[in-house]
């Protein structure tokens, strides 16, 4: 197994086409060289194969099997003590409507196990096959790729990358504001962010939209057509955020975002949420460095840690009607009431919810 170290500070950097997940320690050194001690990595050797799947003019499913994927590696950084090990699984088909001019969105969510994951996850899909070249990557909180989101994945006939990696347990937010934990789904969206750099090549003529995509919200098909047209970073009001009806970046009549429409902490670099912007793929792959910062961001930053390694103010694009549209809610789901199914529980467990 190669070990590689990256010395960039607070960023995941997360490797592809692993077999397992497992957390070690690293062991620091004050010199250059990043050193670790793996306590106890298992590495199950495994072919993975991209598969890319079309269906044919008789309406046939054809595959075309693109070979093995790279060899395992290690990653880690000087300022962080944990390892990531991810195993990656890239399924690509082509289910209609597809376009051979459209670019395509790279629509990233994280997720976590729930009583209603299925159903957010059920309700998302549905809205992107509506949606032309569009590539779904699902990346689970958890330390393998669980049955229940595979099987969904499968089903769905969607165009989708499905990976994996756990935030540690010390890493994770317990409700405080102050809390130094990192905010859930940091570490998914960097791995995809990885993914996208190590799958498309930066002087490649690949065209396509990046677009942070949370299971808990709900999105207009006309969103995804805005979004089309960036050209670096396309910005949009989000409703049911910040204690508001709704937030929204504030346009002038020459159509330049100059501010924020918000309450909460309006001088952020980008006072805006995850689901309120969406970035070109060139931009992506030719900024390595722009990762979400995992360390030192206080709470409502995280989109700020990103964008202003990308972007400055003057270059984001005001799309909806100049920011006057709203086409993305933050909802969530409510919490289901199971009390009845006590301790042992009622109904049966192995029924999948």
């Amino acid at each position: 197994m190669q070990n590689l170290c990256f010395m960039g500070l607070n960023q995941c950097l997360l490797p592809l086409w692993i077999n397992r997940i497992m957390i070690s320690r690293v062991l620091l050194s004050p010199s250059p060289v990043c050193h670790h001690l793996v306590k106890e990595i298992l590495i199950i050797p495994e072919r993975l194969t991209v598969h890319r799947q079309r269906l044919a003019d008789d309406g046939t499913e054809t595959r075309h099997e693109t070979g093995p994927a790279t060899d395992s590696k290690e990653y880690c950084s000087q300022d962080k003590d944990i390892v990531e090990v991810v195993r990656t699984e890239y399924v690509y088909t082509r289910p209609p409507p597809w376009s051979d001019v459209l670019p395509t969105i790279h629509v990233i969510t994280p997720t976590y196990s729930r009583p209603v994951q299925k159903a957010e996850l059920t309700r998302l899909a549905n809205t992107f096959l509506h949606v032309p070249n569009l590539h779904w990557i699902l990346v689970e909180d958890s330390q393998r790729r669980t049955p229940l989101v595979t099987r969904l994945l499968r089903e769905m006939g969607l165009n989708y990358t499905h990976l994996n990696v756990e935030t540690p347990r010390n890493y994770k937010l317990r409700g405080d504001t102050r809390d130094p934990r990192i905010p859930r789904g940091t570490m998914q969206r960097n791995l995809a962010l990885r993914w996208l750099r190590e799958t498309f090549n930066s002087n490649s003529s690949q065209t396509g939209i990046v677009y942070f995509a949370d299971d808990d919200n709900t999105y207009s098909l006309e969103l995804f057509e805005e979004m089309r047209s960036t050209r670096k970073v396309s910005v949009w009001p989000v409703a049911f955020v910040g204690g508001l009806r709704y937030e929204s970046p504030k346009v002038n009549a020459a159509g330049k975002v100059y501010g924020w429409k918000t309450v909460f902490d309006p001088h952020r670099p980008f006072a805006i949420d995850m689901a309120g912007f969406a970035i070109n793929l060139r931009l992506i792959l030719f900024k390595p460095q722009a990762y979400f910062k995992l360390r030192g961001v206080k709470g409502g930053y995280q989109e700020s840690s990103l964008l202003r390694e990308l972007v400055t103010l003057s270059d984001l694009e005001p799309k909806a009607a100049n920011c006057t549209k709203i086409l993305v809610w933050h909802t969530r789901t409510e919490k289901p009431v199971l009390v009845n199914e006590g301790k042992k529980g009622f109904t049966d467990p192995n029924v999948e919810i």
